[in-house]
């Protein structure tokens, strides 16, 4: 079915209704009965055989506060780095689908009008080796629960068709965690994010650190985390652990 289909009504929205239940299902299939450290690559490898060739993933989860959101899955080392970067700058699409609560498509980080819109990622984005990045937010009781990024090597827009598909697979990825979640025969999935709260409570609690040492707002401490995670080229999540190790301490600076 096309994109154009999508406008003729509501056969066409129930048959995209089931469309979504079908990949929702065939994700929840690939990950039923894994262990639940071996859930995320599985979710992962379902999202790269559902989705156009050519592209990488990720799929990152946002807790209380979206500042320190995580990446859940990711096919590649550059589509970690990507979605690290976003969280690490604060900018970027990722950041700007949770925003919105809508896809956004990047189709040139190199060039206008998407180099200005994030000038720090990217930059970085390009160096990494990206250069077209698409984010579709997954959502859930009308916020989003965090996103599915995409990225290409090249510039260029998606067609419509493979927009179509990146946003079922989005919308069924939701569908497939919160089935899992609820499912008793997979009772304790929230185990499989546990890696994910870790790194979120790292940041978490290194941002309190900062408070402390430097009198600072929660949000002044976070921007100095931040910074010092760009300036050292590491993440924030790298930079939070070095604070609670204390081998790094903001009060040199």
């Amino acid at each position: 079915m096309s994109g154009d289909d999508l406008l003729g009504g509501g056969d066409a929205e129930e048959e995209t209704d089931i469309e979504r239940a079908r990949i929702a299902q065939r994700l929840i299939a690939d990950m039923r009965g894994l262990p639940p450290q071996e859930v995320p690559d599985a979710l992962c490898r379902a999202c790269v055989g559902l989705l156009p060739t050519g592209l990488g993933l990720s799929v990152s989860v946002l807790g209380d506060n979206p500042d320190t959101g995580v990446v859940l899955c990711a096919s590649n080392d550059v589509s970690t780095q990507l979605a690290e970067l976003q969280y690490t700058l604060g900018e970027g699409p990722c950041r700007e689908a949770v925003r919105l609560c809508a896809p956004v498509l990047a189709t040139d980080l190199a060039r206008t009008p998407d180099a200005e819109r994030w000038p720090l990622f990217s930059v970085q984005a390009v160096k990494a080796g990206a250069r077209a990045v698409f984010s579709a937010p997954l959502t859930g009781a009308g916020n989003a629960l965090g996103t599915l990024d995409l990225y290409r090597d090249t510039p260029g827009s998606l067609s419509s068709d493979h927009v179509r598909t990146v946003l079922l697979v989005a919308d069924a990825v939701t569908l497939a965690v919160l089935a899992l979640d609820q499912a008793s025969d997979f009772e304790g999935v929230v185990t499989w994010l546990s890696g994910a709260e870790s790194d979120r409570e790292e940041v978490h609690q290194a941002t309190g650190m900062i408070m402390m040492q430097l009198g600072v707002s929660a949000e002044e401490a976070l921007l100095r985390l931040r910074a010092r995670a760009f300036t050292q080229g590491r993440t924030a999540t790298q930079v939070a652990r070095a604070i609670i190790e204390r081998t790094m301490d903001l009060r040199d600076d």
